[in-house]
């Protein structure tokens, strides 16, 4: 058996102890009457933890900023020492100071910020216990050397970012495990329910939302974050059960906007933790797995906000419940892994206070060059003033969170750039009006991370995503410019798309443009409260205005249901979403069709059904709960998958599948009868690897398109390399990559887009084009824009199909092969969603 060393015992190697003790501050084990590592800790017994030192102790505050979805606390500590406690709003003013966020020179001394995020994924429990473990070390023990570190750097703690995802986690395995712990692989205390506890409360993966902020946690600890910006940040977490303790260096690829400082400290901090792990005998690794390029992790968030971020990965993670035996033979437990994660914590923090001050004249140095010498070959971006103003808006808003500044150009002029649209270097005319994004800013790093055309990537065997960029991401033409250009004026949010009411006051059809996720909000407000409206399929003149196919025509004679109340509904609802709205005083259009016209089509209230449970991915199945919850706010029902085959179908009219393979769910009956269901008028949405259980199916007219590229089958190509066959397999598969998608635009689905979607495409799966039925977004030769796609899966997604709908009987089938809901994000990509929603099939 591997010998446990406690956390006293390695304390021990630190330092001598000092005789002036925190006598009122209690152990983890004496507040909570266990030893740390004996069971799981509820988020409410940490919280009382954590509480009583801040109430005991001159070296540490607690501050509650924010609460997740179901109500629990987020809370983060400052621990530091009395003295600097003192003039702690000095300190993180200072910092501030020193990026040019906040104008004006530092007073006094600055002192180093290290942050310790714990337990983002709430099945990698080992964290939390190891937060109340180092919070106790930091301040409960009298370590001369400890509070050495504390008077010089001001250390953040917070001790759980994902309570919800935790308790679901803790919670079960407290109510599944006997009076000792099965260590056996095969016991049920190993194998979590699904959604298991790794995601939130909408089964979202907080550890990919640090840039995005589409969850309610992300958007309040980034908000706290910034008000202090440190300059080292550790995200706690686990790994397989059999793999040894991973801290930085980071393995390549490396964005290449990471500066020779966040690489050389970060190996710095590495040395240390190697000193103590050594020391211990305890295995480790680095370089290898978790690299530095996609955007919203807790490590490389952090690193392009100008900190040293690192991930810290322990062995555990839900399959570990509180003690496992390895495939060495050895019993891993909770004990040993919190242990682990406590010393790595208290060396970074020790590093980094004995650096302290190279580490704020770094950080200072870093914002510094982003302002007078920014990096990269793009030194401003561009965003047109003629795309639409929803869209603009929402970027502007997403960068106000990001603290990056914009401006309008001011004045007009032409340049050399890169064309988002067209993909190609070209010259390019910039008016007075367009948006400019200019690299010489503080956020510089950030700027460049969002922006950047197409990143180089070193090396394709990367963890995420390869492609995010934000012209993409919101729908917005727009260039990179290499030459400076900057901001002319600044731009008022509130006034970008002022919102008025034209035409009669009581007219004949409210008419509104259909262009945007505002309109959709828009649509399903008004939805909720009975009202009926109708879409049109052609283009059309009324009142000497113009408006595209899509317009949403919302008439009286629809609502006299309403009374009265028809005209307040709708005026609401166009108020609360900042909608222009136009009231028609006729249904007689000078061209297109007349109101009464069949091309002006009812929208059929949606009674949506969400089929989510085992065999659906629990991240893919969240992100459309969350959509319908959080951003369309309309009502769907969530079933379980296991209810399948008793779920009445005939309550809907739509019913959607997030991805998922459904294993054994979608037998002979049931989908004998979710065929009757959509020959009966039903319309099915089926989303992501969905679509490959699909193609097997009969009826259903996807199918999968085979490779395509003659394998090559000479004596040669037997003499495979063992060392290559990860590169190798990478040849077929894409991570996430932008293509370019061929809309057609005359197709409901597709109302409200240009030609042109570039879409993220997160698999390799490729699909032919539909035989019988509607290819509505197609990639054709030429389609990829940026990111990583092996060579054999490139060659394969040309000419495939990405929407696409088939008619089936009286209702429809919608297969979505890119999923426009991927993580909350792709911004652009939700219309598509809510088209198939209230358009297809009316």
């Amino acid at each position: 058996m591997k010998q446990i060393f406690t956390i006293a015992i390695f304390l021990l190697s630190f330092t001598l102890i000092n005789q002036t003790v925190n006598a009122q501050v209690q152990s983890p084990a004496e507040f909570l009457g266990y030893e740390l590592g004996e069971r799981y800790t509820p988020h409410h017994r940490v919280l009382g933890y954590v509480n009583h030192v801040a109430e005991e102790s001159d070296w540490v505050t607690i501050h509650q900023y924010g609460k997740t979805y179901e109500y629990r606390e987020l809370v983060y500590l400052v621990v530091t020492s009395p003295e600097n406690h003192s003039r702690i709003d000095e300190i993180r003013t200072n910092n501030l100071k020193l990026t040019g966020l906040v104008s004006g020179e530092p007073v006094g001394e600055s002192k180093a910020i290290t942050w310790l995020s714990y337990n983002i994924h709430g099945n990698e429990t080992s964290s939390s216990e190891a937060a109340m473990k180092t919070l106790y070390e930091l301040v409960g023990t009298g370590n001369s050397d400890t509070e050495q570190w504390l008077s010089d750097s001001v250390v953040i703690m917070d001790p759980m970012l994902n309570p919800d995802g935790r308790d679901r986690y803790v919670n079960w395995f407290n109510g599944i495990v006997g009076s000792e712990i099965n260590p056996d692989i095969v016991a049920r205390e190993h194998h979590e329910n699904w959604p298991g506890g790794r995601p939130n409360h909408y089964y979202f993966d907080l550890n990919r939302d640090w840039a995005w902020q589409t969850q309610i946690e992300s958007k309040q600890r980034s908000a706290v974050y910034q008000e202090w910006m440190p300059h080292v940040h550790v995200d706690f977490h686990e790994q397989s059960y059999n793999a040894p303790y991973y801290f930085a260096p980071a393995a390549e690829p490396f964005h290449m906007a990471i500066t020779d400082w966040q690489r050389e400290f970060q190996t710095t901090i590495g040395e240390n933790n190697v000193r103590y792990f050594d020391e211990q005998g305890w295995l480790y690794f680095t370089r290898e797995r978790f690299d530095l390029f996609y955007p919203s992790f807790g490590d490389t968030w952090p690193t392009f906000n100008g900190a040293i971020g690192m991930t810290y990965e322990q062995a555990g993670h839900g399959l570990a419940g509180a003690g496992i035996i390895t495939q060495e033979g050895d019993t891993l437990t909770l004990q040993d892994r919190l242990t682990h994660h406590t010393t790595s914590g208290l060396s970074t923090v020790e590093v980094t206070s004995k650096h302290a001050d190279r580490v704020v004249n770094e950080f200072r140095n870093h914002f510094d060059r982003a302002v007078n010498n920014p990096s990269g070959t793009y030194k401003t971006y561009v965003v047109k003033a003629d795309n639409h103003p929803d869209k603009i808006h929402n970027l502007l808003s997403y960068l106000d969170t990001q603290m990056i500044s914009y401006g309008r150009a001011g004045s007009s002029t032409s340049a050399n750039g890169f064309n988002y649209t067209t993909g190609t270097t070209e010259n390019v005319s910039i008016s007075e009006n367009d948006i400019i994004i200019s690299a010489y800013q503080p956020q510089s790093q950030m700027v460049r991370v969002l922006f950047e055309p197409n990143p180089e990537l070193v090396d394709s065997l990367t963890y995420d995503i390869t492609s995010w960029e934000a012209h993409y991401r919101f729908g917005l033409n727009g260039y990179a410019l290499e030459s400076r250009v900057n901001p002319g004026s600044a731009i008022d949010l509130d006034e970008l798309r002022p919102a008025e009411m034209t035409g009669s006051a009581t007219p004949y059809a409210y008419v509104l443009d259909w262009k945007s996720m505002d309109d959709a909000r828009f649509l399903a407000e008004i939805t909720k409260h009975d009202v009926r409206s109708r879409f049109s399929v052609v283009e059309f003149d009324v009142d000497g205005r113009s408006f595209d196919r899509g317009t949403l025509v919302i008439t009286r004679d629809n609502n006299r249901h309403l009374g009265d109340r028809f005209n307040q509904i709708v005026m609401n609802a166009a108020q609360n979403h900042d909608r222009s709205i136009h009231g028609a005083t006729t249904g007689f259009v000078g061209s297109g069709s007349d109101f009464g016209s069949s091309n002006v089509r009812f929208i059929e209230k949606p009674e949506v059904a969400v089929f989510i449970g085992e065999g659906t991915s629990s991240l893919q199945a969240g992100e459309v709960w969350h959509f319908f919850d959080q951003q369309l706010k309309y009502p769907a029902t969530m079933i379980h998958t296991e209810h399948l085959s008793s779920t009445d179908f005939n309550k809907f009219n739509t019913i959607v599948l997030p991805s998922g393979s459904y294993s054994g769910m979608l037998n002979d009956d049931t989908t004998n009868e979710l065929r009757s269901w959509i020959r009966s008028g039903g319309k099915l949405i089926a989303i992501g690897n969905t679509n490959s259980l699909l193609s097997g199916i009969e009826g259903f007219e996807i199918s999968t398109k085979y490779n395509e590229v003659e394998p090559d089958n000479s004596p040669e190509s037997k003499l495979r390399l063992y060392g290559d066959r990860e590169r190798a397999n990478a040849t077929n598969t894409t991570p996430g990559a932008i293509y370019r998608i061929s809309l057609d635009t005359t197709h409901p689905l597709a109302f409200g887009y240009d030609d042109d979607y570039f879409s993220l495409k997160v698999g390799a799966n490729a699909y032919d084009y539909l035989n019988n039925g509607w290819n509505v977004g197609t990639a054709r030769e030429d389609a990829y824009m940026s990111g990583f796609v092996g060579n054999r899966a490139k060659q394969n997604l040309e000419h495939t199909l990405t929407f696409g709908v088939q008619s089936y009987g009286s209702g429809e089938v919608v297969y979505m092969i890119d999923n426009p809901l991927f993580r909350g994000f792709w911004e652009n990509g939700k219309l598509l969603f809510v088209n198939s929603l209230f358009f297809v099939g009316n």
